[in-house]
């Protein structure tokens, strides 16, 4: 019986960035998830950020995202990070700018591993960078009409 380490699908992928992308076009989980699909992975976390109804204390009625165009530049930086740090099969990212609404789709990733503990530390490395990182803000509407800008995802 071959050991764990022989067999080449207990590592990293030869190029696992599979989708990096800003749209400004509804997002599809079915999209991410298929991206990530490997036959080598056991284990897939996916992550789906949406508009909530609230924030702060305020009702949210809706939001737009504007990006910086390195936006999907940055995105990439973070994923080969990710890839170098965890045996990352298969990686997936995508947020959304434009205007939202309450329940919508702003980001959804994906990483796949061979094991799901790793999947799940990828993906949460993953949306906490991009969150921390990426030149991407957000303009908050409330219900009492006031509104607010918010740095980065």
């Amino acid at each position: 019986m071959a050991a764990i380490d022989d067999h080449p699908g207990e590592h990293a992928a030869q190029d696992p960035i599979k989708l990096i992308a800003v749209r400004d076009s509804p997002l599809s989980l079915d999209e991410v998830f298929k991206a990530v699909g490997d036959d080598a992975a056991g284990g897939t976390a996916l992550f789906v950020g949406t508009v909530r109804n609230h924030d702060g204390g305020a009702d949210v009625d809706s939001l737009g995202y504007s990006s910086h165009p390195g936006a999907e530049a940055e995105m990439r930086r973070i994923a080969e990070k990710v890839v170098a740090e965890y045996p990352v099969r298969a990686l997936a990212a995508v947020h959304r700018v434009g205007d939202l609404g309450v329940g919508d789709l702003a980001v959804v990733v994906a990483v796949s591993c061979p094991h799901r503990g790793e999947a799940f530390e990828a993906c949460r490395k993953l949306i906490d960078d991009l969150k921390h990182e990426v030149p991407i803000w957000k303009h908050q509407t409330f219900s009492d009409g006031t509104d607010e800008w918010v740095g980065a995802c």
